[in-house]
């Protein structure tokens, strides 16, 4: 039995494929690794693991070569990555005018606390769901007036009334 040694090229190990006599063509060996394999729906290029030389379907490959076989899709077929269906490259589309007054707008929308049963248009929803999300990582501090106590210190953090980051002096008065 004669064999050829075959490997996909995003593999690291060889397989063998065994047949009858001293040589074997480009599509018949793809024929058996498809049926092997089990795979549908793409193509195969084969080609020389020594040389890179790129066999056609009607070459002749000799008994123990070792080959690396890289999958195409077929030609004609539509991909199956659904996440780009309907995608234009560099398109935006525009907001579409409300076409029912009784939506709430988006500035009402903002102010609103339950966005769950809120009338309105799902892309308003999303605006303000990014809003109201991100206001907790606005500096309401630096907006507000500073507390401060008898002694005149600020209050409301720990550090500038913890007895250990006071200095003697301040501890003294």
């Amino acid at each position: 039995m004669s064999c050829v040694h075959y490997r996909f090229q995003s593999r690291l190990t060889y397989d063998s494929l065994q047949f009858e006599g001293l040589n074997i063509s480009a599509g018949e060996l793809k024929r058996q690794i498809m049926r092997s394999k089990r795979l549908k729906f793409c193509q195969l290029k084969i080609s020389n693991a020594q040389t890179d030389e790129e066999y056609t379907d009607d070459a002749l490959i000799p008994k123990n070569t070792s080959v690396i076989i890289r999958r195409i899709p077929a030609a004609g077929l539509k991909s199956s990555n659904r996440r780009f269906v309907g995608h234009q490259a560099g398109r935006w589309r525009e907001p579409s005018p409300r076409a029912d007054p009784s939506l709430l707008s988006l500035e009402q929308l903002l102010k609103t606390e339950n966005l769950a049963e809120a009338k309105a248009s799902e892309e308003d929803k999303l605006k303000a769901v990014m809003y109201q999300s991100s206001l907790c990582y606005y500096s309401s501090r630096a907006a507000a007036p500073r507390r401060t106590s008898a002694s005149g210190r600020a209050q409301g953090f720990p550090a500038a009334s913890c007895w250990r980051w006071t200095t003697q002096t301040e501890r003294d008065s």
